[in-house]
């Protein structure tokens, strides 16, 4: 077995090229809580507010849940959350020590 073998294997990358494959990443437990819920209903406002010559509100609405899908995927994501809550956790703490 070598070195390479040994290694942690790193996620593959979800195919995030259309909103189908968005939408398959948010159904099945990717992005942040409640992503899955708002993805359409901002898609939908974006799609209101488009003109069909500058179609940039959609496009960024895209964008901003497919780097939410891929900061979810991250291999450090979970260890960042936990230490924003524990930091959260000791701050609170302090407070009420005062």
């Amino acid at each position: 077995m070598s070195a390479q073998d040994a290694k942690t294997p790193v996620p593959t990358a979800l195919p995030l090229k259309t909103i189908g494959d968005i939408r398959a990443a948010l159904r099945s437990g990717h992005g942040f809580p409640g992503d899955r819920e708002s993805f359409d209903a901002d898609l939908l406002r974006a799609l209101e507010a488009s003109s069909e010559t500058d179609p940039n509100a959609v496009a960024t609405v895209i964008v901003d849940y497919r780097g939410r899908i891929r900061l979810h995927q991250g291999p450090g994501f979970d260890i960042a959350v936990q230490e924003g809550i524990d930091l959260a956790a000791r701050l609170k703490q302090e407070e009420q020590g005062r």
